[in-house]
């Protein structure tokens, strides 16, 4: 429905109007096979959405060259950056002059810069690659190793799981919408959900230059290193959190500073004041939202909206610092608020944003769940007996049950024990009935 309704809301000869038409069909294809499908939400109409809703768009759309305007924006931020230093254009005057994203974006333009008009050289195609990577990474981190469920087949029940989580993440409309069409969020949620998994399995220092990754992309990325350090530091201590914060504000401040030093005035005219609406050309993005309305109504509207993000983010800062969250559910849940309050106070902003609050509630608690909710891996055949009742009973203490208490339970080495503690004791009430 969400599609249909993006399909005849657009305007025609647009990106957004042909995904809204043509996935609107994937989806109605998906649903039909979801309603035969005993099991929810089973791959198979995964596939079928993930194929219908964002691969064949993205395939039509390349073969007839429209895309969303950001992906001209970072193809000429490539070319800029190698041409004078800066991916920034000191005098933008036009809507498509402008740059507002952070230097590490123009990288996606770099294949067209080399290859030019070729097939899967545009940004938009980079753009889905830093996606699936940053995904496929996520759901890595968070089934490998030990504690695997192993399913009849031998193959691991985490991954298989995973797997599919990720595409239905991919059939999401918020997701495979930006997908088709070029948008740049994609990959920077995608790192955002990379860095969640690192801090989930205890590893501060990648979760700290991943989110660093992110952050050299965009701004929205930002508020996601206090968070995730304060997740950290609840976790693993001041050490951890150190780590974490040293990793992600040096590779962010060795990225940004060159480029802001290089032409200061264009840097923030394009990174600062034109996202913000500041600037004497509005931004594109406009949608009927809090912060927009604010600013058709008010007097001073964009200082006003300007000082209630500002409030916002002290207040979700306060609460990091006040109430820590403690788990990366918790710590996903406030960072979507953070976003969804400048989302929504923007005064230059979009609906398509909804990406960060949807998939920051959404795969968290999935992952959640993939990666805590695991049995023991089977041991081989050869192992000895004792050793498969220890690490079994090991498991079993330290992870609680999701139905109640678990059964206490003994090795059979403790068995064995026990029965030889008892033939011993046997033995010598023989030996003293009988004087010897």
């Amino acid at each position: 429905m969400s599609a249909l309704v993006v399909g005849l809301a657009s305007p025609d000869h647009t990106s957004q109007k042909v995904w809204g038409l043509v996935g609107a069909a994937g989806y109605a294809c998906a649903a039909l096979v979801a309603a035969r499908s005993s099991t929810p939400w089973a791959r198979t109409p995964a596939v079928v959405a993930v194929t219908g809703a964002a691969a064949v768009p993205l395939l039509y759309l390349s073969v007839i060259g429209r895309a969303q305007m950001e992906v001209g924006v970072v193809e000429r931020a490539a070319e800029l950056l190698f041409s004078t230093g800066t991916p920034y254009n000191p005098a933008p005057h036009a809507v498509r002059d402008f740059n507002p994203y952070l230097p590490g974006m123009a990288l996606f333009g770099i294949p067209h810069l080399l290859f030019g008009d070729t097939p899967f050289a545009g940004a938009r195609v980079w753009f889905l690659v830093g996606f699936l990577a940053a995904v496929a990474g996520a759901v890595r981190v968070l089934t490998r190793g030990g504690g695997l469920a192993v399913g009849p087949s031998g193959t691991a029940r985490g991954a298989t799981a995973g797997l599919t989580g990720a595409l239905w993440l991919i059939a999401c409309p918020v997701v495979a919408l930006p997908l088709s069409i070029g948008g740049v969020d994609p990959p920077v949620i995608g790192l955002l959900c990379l860095a969640l998994a690192f801090t989930q399995r205890g590893d501060a220092g990648r979760a700290g230059l991943v989110v660093g990754v992110a952050a050299i992309l965009k701004w929205t990325a930002w508020p996601a290193i206090a968070v995730i350090v304060a997740v950290v530091a609840v976790r693993g201590g001041r050490r951890a959190a150190s780590r974490c914060t040293a990793a992600a504000t040096g590779l962010a401040a060795l990225t940004i500073t060159p480029a802001a030093l290089v032409d200061t005035g264009a840097f923030y005219q394009n990174v600062v004041l034109y996202p913000l609406g500041l600037g004497p050309t509005a931004s594109s993005a406009q949608s009927p939202l809090l912060g927009h309305l604010i600013v058709l109504l008010l007097p001073h509207g964009k200082a006003v909206t300007t000082a209630l993000i500002a409030l916002s983010a002290v207040g979700v800062g306060a609460s990091l610092l006040v109430r820590p969250p403690r788990s990366t559910v918790a710590a996903a849940d406030r960072l979507a608020l953070g976003l969804l309050l400048a989302i929504v106070l923007s005064p230059a902003t979009r609906i398509g944003y909804a990406i960060y609050p949807i998939v920051l509630i959404a795969w968290p608690r999935f992952t959640a769940r993939l990666s805590a909710d695991r049995p023991a891996t089977p041991h081989p055949a050869s192992d000895p007996p004792h050793r498969r009742g220890t690490v079994a009973s090991r498991l079993c203490t330290a992870s609680p049950a999701a139905d109640g208490p678990l059964p206490t339970l003994r090795s059979p080495a403790g068995r064995d024990a026990r029965r030889r503690g008892h033939g011993h004791g046997v033995a010598r009430s023989e030996r003293s009935r009988t004087g010897s």
